[in-house]
């Protein structure tokens, strides 16, 4: 699979990472430009190349990875990425990302506000709720169910739900489905039961659940 990264902070370089030695290409992209990529994909060998933003997205076919600040969203071009699965991989962090009242008020959610401004994309939820550590050292290709670690997905477009599903579970983790963004993506944010907590699946779907 052709992928875009857009963010190369601790969950874009991972993500790169796993990718790349499950065999899959990536374009990363940053807001620095590709220069500054360069120690990045060198060691990522060469299913990896360094891109522009609109390079990156153009090479994702069908998926790009959006892993940057969630407060930094609205810079997010909704017209390249159009048509794309877009995996939501941010989490809302008020000192990082200033105040976003709405959230506050837990009006919304942030994946709704994203899904929001890329109107044409399919956007789902994902590779939010562990820290990069975590999803580093506890993928388990070809490991079974009952010995990987839970990842949660949650979307509106059950295609793009199971594309996703599909890439997470042959990287190695177990995919508990959330249901949609408003339901699933709220019980995957920061401090609710699954949060940062490396879980079974069993247990990650007991914890969803309750």
């Amino acid at each position: 699979m052709r992928i875009g990264i857009l963010g190369s902070g601790e969950i874009g370089a991972t993500l790169a990472r796993l990718l790349t030695t499950a065999g899959h290409q990536v374009a990363v992209a940053n807001r620095r430009g590709p220069g500054s990529l360069a120690g990045l994909v060198t060691e990522l060998g060469d299913r990896a190349r360094a891109a522009t933003v609109e390079d990156a997205i153009a090479f994702g076919e069908p998926l790009v990875f959006v892993a940057v600040p969630f407060g930094v969203y609205e810079t997010l071009p909704a017209g390249a990425l159009a048509g794309k699965v877009v995996v939501d991989t941010t989490n809302y962090t008020p000192g990082r990302d200033g105040i976003f009242p709405e959230l506050e008020e837990d009006r919304t959610t942030s994946s709704e506000l994203i899904a929001a401004h890329l109107p044409d994309s399919r956007l789902v939820k994902a590779v939010n709720t562990l820290n990069y550590k975590y999803l580093l050292d506890l993928a388990r290709p070809g490991a079974p169910r009952e010995e990987r670690t839970a990842l949660f997905v949650a979307g509106d477009d059950a295609e793009a739900d199971g594309i996703v599903a599909g890439l997470l579970e042959e990287l190695g983790f177990a995919v508990v489905r959330t249901g949609s963004l408003v339901t699933g993506g709220r019980r995957q944010q920061p401090g609710t039961p699954v949060f940062n907590r490396p879980l079974n699946a069993r247990t990650a779907q007991e914890r969803w659940s309750t």
